[in-house]
Parts: structure tokens; C-alpha cells; sequence
């Protein structure tokens, strides 16, 4: 008979589990425990969405848009991408839930998201994120709250090392002016710059400032500021999320080429940023959109927001301690099975955490339930004839002894 070949999982794709698991649950707790000080909703939305969701808020000439979604045809005929970041969908819900009589309105949530893309070191084609998201503020406020909630999610995981990079994009206007002289600019080294540069300059020339080709890295750091072209307007908003951030005790640094290259944005632009993980150093990114919720057919409303892989948060946390049993249940005495499960099931009840060990040889089964660490054993014994249970506390700070006890003693009667 020939022998059944298992598949392997996706590339790109990871099984969870163990010390991997711990971490990914630590940031998700962590994640969920912050929010909840901060007074923001959970939601929860589609994993797939209309592909013109995120064909319009990210922009056709995207890579995300023109290389790495995963889009198909339904048996329907339509077209359906699945989800490759968080705030388009939200964006769309806004719109078509009718969620505009809720503003302004700070929603969190979390879950995979998906990009065909090369996998490497914290980076996968199914990957995690936590997202955080206030629609329908106008207000500079808004921005301080979300960067200060995001300082506070790493402080709180233990996370070192991170430096706030912080960035004005101005309003329309700034944004205008800026964009004209940035286009004059690269025109004038248009011989020296890039393939992929020179595609971004047709299309999305702010892009330039941040291209990591060093042949496009002289030409991008020689390129005029924006703080040359900002509005009174623009320059107080940004002074008033800084004063803000200084205020809230939040360190922040100016990185004046970080960009986001689609029109929408506006004003505040925004990465944590570690040298902990090699090239990928960016672990939570945002900024203001003023414009998408406009862009994907909605009326005109202020959003920002930020996203942040679990994988790469998970990276730099201290590993989290494995979960203890607190009571292993052991049964020695043939017999004492029903009893020892209705002990097992009111430890349960009662909150405690326990295992019961009931098969096997009656003889190593004590040994099996020291193996697995439990913070106190309750064991069914034969004495003398007679059905006895022994207790013993291996650890009294893990476990509430008195209360096990006075479980035991109801099934001994």
C-alpha cells in the first residue's frame, strides 16, 4: 500500500505553540488589558473584503496593491481580497454600519492579516497584528492619545529599546507645495536615480525619501524638508501632538523623511522603531488619514491610527513563564475513579486549575504527575484495605491549600 503523504504547511505560514504561544498570547493579553484603560471598543471585522476596499485606500500602485494581495475570484464572480492591513476595513464598517453616529469612535482589534511577500525573520505571508484606530477627531489630542496608548502597550510587555520616530505631513496645502518642490527636485537627478525610483516618481514621489537603494539614498537625504513648506496651521497641529507627547512623559525623536505616500494622509506620520530585529526594525507604525473614509465613498472624517505585528512584539518580550497546574489528581486505588472526577470537576469549578492522571500503570502514575509540575497533589491510595487521599503541597504560594482541603474533605465523607 503506498504510503500517504502528509502536506506541509504553507510557506509563509507558522503553527503556534509552546514558548511561541506563550508569547503571542502574552502580547494579545497585554494588548487587550492597555485598551481598556484607554476607554477603546473591541471590534471585529471581516477577514476578507471587496477588493476595492483596499485597492482604494492603499492605492493601485501600492506594492501591497500590485504585488502581495492575495485576491481571488468567488463562485459568486466576485472579486475578494483578503485582508492585507486593519483601518480599510474598519474605514468601510464606518461607512456602511452606520457607525458615523458613534464619533468620535476608538475601536481596537487584532488578528491575522495576509501578504504575498517574501517570508524572513518576524515577517510571514499569514501574520498578526493589533490595531488601534480613532475616527471622526479632528483634534491633535487624538494623536497624542494613540501614541501615548502605544508607549504605555511596550512599556507595560517589558519592551527596551524602541525609539519614537515622528513625522509631519502637514495639511493639504503643505502637502502640495512640498510635493511639487520634492517632484523639481528628483526631476533634477532623475538620471541618477533608481528603476524603482524612477517608477515611484511618475506615480508616488514621496516614496523616494525612504527607498533603501543606496543609489537613491544621496539624492533622498539632499531632497528639501517639509518644514520649509508647512502651513501656521500645520506647524501649530504638530506642535500641539509634541507638546502633547512631552506633557504625557512619551520620548519622541523628529525623523523629517518619514513619509506616508498616499494623498489621504495628512499631518502626524509615526514608527517605533528597534535595531533588535535586524532590517525589519519597525514594530508599530501610524499616522493621520484624514481623507480615506472620503476616499472609500464615506463623508469627509479625521481618523488615525496605528498597526503593530504580534510575531515581532513577541520577539522582544522575555519569554513568559509556562502555565502551572495547581492540582494534579492521581488515582492509585482501583475503585476511587468516580471519585476522583467528581474532585477533579469541583476543583474546577472552584477556579483551580487541575489534571487528572488515571491511566497507565497505578504505579508510575504519581511519577507522570510530578513530571508535569503541579503546585500540590491529591492522590487516591489504598491502605490497609481501605481508601485513603493523601494531599501534599509542593508549592503553597501557587496554590490556595486550605481551599483544596476543604474540597477533599467533602468527598472523603
Amino acid at each position: 500500500m503506498a504510503r500517504i503523504e502528509t502536506p506541509n504547511r504553507i510557506r509563509g505560514t507558522q503553527d503556534i505553540f509552546g514558548e511561541d504561544q506563550r508569547r503571542f498570547a502574552r502580547v494579545l493579553e497585554t494588548f487587550d488589558h492597555v485598551r481598556k484603560l484607554y476607554c477603546f471598543q473591541r471590534v471585529d471585522i471581516p477577514v476578507f473584503e471587496a477588493t476595492g476596499v483596499f485597492a482604494r485606500s492603499m492605492g493601485e500602485t501600492s506594492d501591497v496593491v500590485s504585488k502581495e494581495m492575495y485576491t481571488f475570484e468567488d463562485k459568486g464572480g466576485d472579486l475578494i481580497t483578503l485582508r492585507p492591513e486593519f483601518t480599510a476595513g474598519i474605514c468601510r464598517a464606518y461607512v456602511t454600519e452606520g457607525w458615523q453616529q458613534y464619533a468620535p469612535l476608538k475601536l481596537v482589534t487584532s488578528g491575522p492579516v495576509f501578504r504575498y511577500e517574501r517570508p524572513q525573520k518576524g515577517r510571514f505571508r499569514q501574520f498578526h497584528q493589533l490595531d488601534a484606530e480613532i475616527l471622526g477627531a479632528a483634534e491633535p489630542a487624538a494623536d497624542v492619545e494613540l501614541l501615548v496608548l502605544a508607549d504605555q502597550l511596550l512599556r507595560e510587555l517589558g519592551i527596551e529599546g524602541v525609539t519614537l520616530q515622528l513625522n509631519t505631513l502637514g495639511d493639504a496645502e503643505t502637502r502640495e507645495a512640498w510635493r511639487t518642490a520634492l517632484v523639481a527636485h528628483f526631476e533634477a537627478h532623475r538620471d541618477q536615480l533608481s528603476e524603482d525610483s524612477l517608477v515611484r516618481l511618475e506615480k508616488n514621489p514621496m516614496r523616494i525619501l525612504d527607498s533603501k537603494d543606496p543609489q537613491d539614498r544621496p539624492i533622498a537625504d539632499g531632497a528639501p524638508d517639509i518644514d520649509a513648506y508647512l502651513t501656521e496651521e500645520a506647524a501649530t497641529f504638530f506642535k500641539a501632538v509634541t507638546d502633547g507627547l512631552d506633557a504625557a512623559g512619551v520620548p519622541w525623536t523628529r525623523n523629517s523623511r518619514l513619509v506616508r505616500g498616499l494623498d489621504y494622509y495628512r499631518h502626524t506620520a509615526f514608527e517605533f522603531v528597534t535595531d533588535r530585529l535586524g532590517a525589519q526594525g519597525t514594530v508599530l507604525a501610524g499616522g493621520r488619514y484624514d481623507g480615506l473614509v472620503g476616499n472609500l465613498g464615506g463623508p469627509e472624517t479625521p481618523g488615525v491610527g496605528w498597526a503593530a505585528g504580534v510575531e515581532r512584539l513577541g520577539m522582544l518580550i522575555a519569554e513568559p513563564a509556562a502555565e502551572r497546574m495547581q492540582v494534579a489528581v492521581v488515582v492509585e486505588a482501583a475503585g476511587s475513579e468516580a471519585a476522583a472526577i467528581g474532585l477533579l470537576a469541583g476543583l474546577r469549578n472552584a477556579g483551580f486549575s487541575a489534571e487528572l492522571f488515571a491511566s497507565g500503570s497505578p504505579k508510575k502514575r504519581y511519577d507522570r504527575a510530578m513530571k508535569a509540575n503541579p503546585a500540590m497533589t491529591v492522590s487516591f491510595q489504598q491502605r490497609d484495605g481501605e481508601l485513603s487521599i493523601a494531599q501534599r503541597v509542593i508549592d503553597g504560594d501557587a496554590v490556595d491549600a486550605d481551599a483544596v482541603a476543604t474540597l477533599v474533605s467533602g468527598v472523603a465523607r
